[in-house]
């Protein structure tokens, strides 16, 4: 191959390093370096550089290693093989992230395995061009964002599945409102791929979590937020789970006819006794079944329905903040204020 006179950076933009295509080099070549680049030139796994912006003529001045590998004298001029690298040093800032498939973790506050995606954008720049060529180009001839981006998911998929479980554990909040960590667990991961990145020459410029949220459709997430606002609904009259069961046993109760529903009136009485429940549970059951007396309610003063308004009202904000929270639809939200403005 004829002797090049001239070395210049021929990549494209997202191209992290590039090798030029010719390694048939003399004394008198010239090497062309533009701004926000650096090159290197390597001769039987020697770096000698970096060279910087510029014209560089590749002499054995600046190129030690050619005196003694090729005899030369001081100022000689004669061709010899040796590679040359460019690196871009150029801040890559539009890199994204996400997990492939959900990560499966444990709400701390419902025991219950739920799947949790997140995705993000991170920037990255080249700072030590000499150690990132030693460990990532070996014989590629060139090297992208998307190759480094590829080779370094696994690392920070792993980290950001690990430090989201820390901040659920550590803070006792549930996966569904994990969303207002975003900016704390951005803040500590920025700082920990930092740190990996700077071991292969590389320096993290910016790291953002944009989401992290759970799949809609997954039945485990549904019956969550189902019952979620199921607690809402019964904090505005004032039951609990166990009284609600109660009520639909005597609801059940009621709608027999004759003996059958004195029958299943008393076993459900005998079944509260038998199993312990004793006053607290008679008590709610003869309170329950007042309002299945035939006699009209009595009136409702207007002290009454001030009261029953601002439950409803209180109701109506625990259920408007689930859903700015992201725990209940707007669907979801919509059909749980019906029952509430109704009941």
């Amino acid at each position: 191959m004829a002797i090049v006179d001239r070395v210049k950076w021929d990549g494209i933009p997202s191209i992290v390093a590039w090798k030029f295509p010719s390694e048939e080099l003399s004394t008198w070549t010239q090497l062309i370096v533009n701004e926000s680049q650096e090159a290197y030139v390597v001769r039987g796994g020697v770096y000698e550089g970096p060279f910087g912006a510029g014209r560089h003529t590749l002499s054995t001045e600046n190129i030690p290693i050619l005196r003694a590998a090729m005899g030369l004298p001081f100022g000689g001029k004669s061709p010899f093989s040796a590679e040359v690298w460019y690196v871009n040093r150029v801040t890559k800032l539009d890199v994204k992230w996400g997990t492939a498939t959900p990560i499966q973790l444990q709400d701390p506050q419902y025991q219950i395995m739920i799947p949790v995606r997140a995705h993000g954008q991170y920037g990255m720049r080249v700072t030590d061009s000499k150690k990132f060529l030693q460990m990532f180009v070996g014989t590629l001839e060139s090297f992208d964002v998307d190759t480094l981006s590829n080779y370094f998911r696994g690392k920070f998929i792993e980290k950001i599945t690990s430090e989201i479980a820390k901040v659920i554990v550590k803070n006792q909040i549930s996966i569904l409102q994990i969303s207002t960590q975003l900016d704390v667990i951005s803040e500590f991961l920025g700082k920990s791929l930092h740190d990996e990145l700077l071991q292969h020459g590389v320096a993290l410029q910016q790291f953002s979590i944009a989401s992290i949220n759970v799949p809609e459709d997954d039945p485990a997430v549904n019956s969550l937020k189902m019952a979620l606002a199921k607690k809402a609904e019964m904090g505005i009259v004032g039951f609990n789970y166990q009284q609600e069961r109660s009520f639909d046993v005597l609801q059940a109760a009621a709608s027999n006819e004759g003996s059958a529903q004195s029958g299943m009136m008393g076993a459900g009485l005998g079944m509260g006794l038998g199993l312990g429940a004793g006053v607290p549970m008679g008590n709610a059951m003869s309170g329950i079944s007042q309002h299945l007396n035939t006699a009209p309610p009595p009136a409702t003063s207007e002290a009454d329905q001030i009261f029953s308004y601002d439950k409803k009202l209180d109701a109506l904000s625990k259920l408007s903040d689930l859903r700015d929270k992201g725990v209940l639809s707007q669907e979801e939200f919509d059909r749980e204020k019906q029952k509430i403005l109704s009941s």
